[in-house]
């Protein structure tokens, strides 16, 4: 491993004298490119430097534990320095697990009905609402792709695009089955129902992450509807695109250019196979890491919502929360952060075994 933090620490030290040069401001796609990899690198290496300034103190107080004037000085100062050593590797190894190459990049969230009638539409509703408050409260930028909605003003289907630093990293375990219960809107009796609502969760892919021939589309133009049919735009500008080996269909309709629309469209495309694909690559270890949290799968019921109890309960991690108003206003954090660190400690088990 200190081999490996060497390597890290030159490399961060080489990006930084690059970043220097006058010729790569001259390249703004390389500036970038480099500025990302120092700030992807900079966890590891100062936490490697702790643990190397750690290191050396420790051996100092070792050396002066014979000097019977320093020898209570030098003790503290040894227990200090040796828990600060465990701090730092403990750090570092979390650091070095496999990162998902996707957490950095802007996410998609398609939202649909699912058991439950109106009621489910309306708790879709609620969940595009919590998310949308949320990106809001991380100062990420929100913006509806295709929205289908019922007499009521719930929604039957929806795609939105959440562009921020790190947005998928923190909302891909939202992946799943959603269960509310609750009394609904529609209930003249004031009886409990049950229902669910489906969350896809896709990191943003560009066309060129994902391999698309041209001649696999069928693409088609229509008239944006609202509900019940409501003509809401005269003009042909919403698209659907059918990816016909896969039968994979996206529509976009939310804005007036049509080009905007095709645009919207590929991507939710390029994200959707995207995922298809990893989804089928990683059955096949399906048995192995069938306990992971947040593996996506999105036939699992991964979280209910009970308003009459103002309970929230996570089952992959069996974590209940007393805060329902809270968490429908948008404040997941305390929910994705337990989901990050049960991720983290799977990763960390399953490294300990593999070694």
């Amino acid at each position: 491993m200190l081999d490996k933090l060497e390597q890290i620490e030159k490399k961060y030290a080489d990006t930084e004298m690059r970043l220097q040069e006058p010729e790569v401001y001259s390249d703004p796609a390389l500036c970038a490119k480099l500025a990302r990899e120092q700030k992807e690198l900079e966890p590891v290496v100062s936490a490697y430097r702790r643990y190397k300034k750690c290191a050396s103190d420790l051996e100092e107080a070792r050396a002066l534990l014979d000097d019977p004037e320093l020898k209570d000085a030098a003790q503290e100062e040894l227990e200090r320095a040796k828990a600060g050593r465990e701090e730092a590797e403990a750090e570092i190894r979390g650091l070095l697990l496999p990162r998902d190459p996707n957490d950095g990049k802007n996410v998609i969230i398609e939202i649909r009905e699912g058991v439950g009638g109106e009621e489910s539409a309306l708790f879709a509703r609620d969940l595009y609402r919590m998310y949308a408050m949320y990106a809001e409260g991380k100062g990420w930028k929100t913006e509806i792709a295709n929205l289908n909605e019922t007499e009521l003003g719930g929604v039957k289907e929806l795609s939105v695009i959440i562009e921020g630093t790190g947005a998928y990293s923190r909302l891909k375990f939202e992946s799943g089955v959603h269960r509310v219960q609750r009394v609904p809107e529609t209930e003249a009796g004031g009886r409990i129902h049950t229902s669910t609502v489906t969350v896809a969760v896709l990191p943003e892919m560009e066309e060129v992450d994902v391999e698309i021939n041209p001649a696999d589309l069928q693409i088609d133009t229509f008239r944006s509807t609202g509900a019940g049919g409501q003509k809401v735009n005269k003009t042909e500008s919403a698209i659907r695109i059918t990816h016909i080996p896969t039968g994979t269909v996206v529509e976009c309709q939310d804005e007036r250019s049509q080009y905007k629309n095709k645009d919207r469209a590929m991507k939710i495309l390029a994200s959707r196979l995207y995922e298809a694909e990893r989804e089928k690559r990683d059955a096949a270890f399906a048995a192995e890491r069938r306990a992971q949290v947040g593996t996506g799968m999105r036939n699992e019921r991964v979280r209910t919502y009970n308003f009459p109890q103002g309970r929230v309960t996570d089952h992959r991690i069996n974590l209940t929360l007393y805060k329902i108003q809270q968490i429908m206003d948008g404040g997941l954090d305390e929910l994705i952060d337990a989901l990050v660190t049960a991720d983290q400690a799977e990763k960390l088990r399953a490294s300990g075994e593999e070694a």
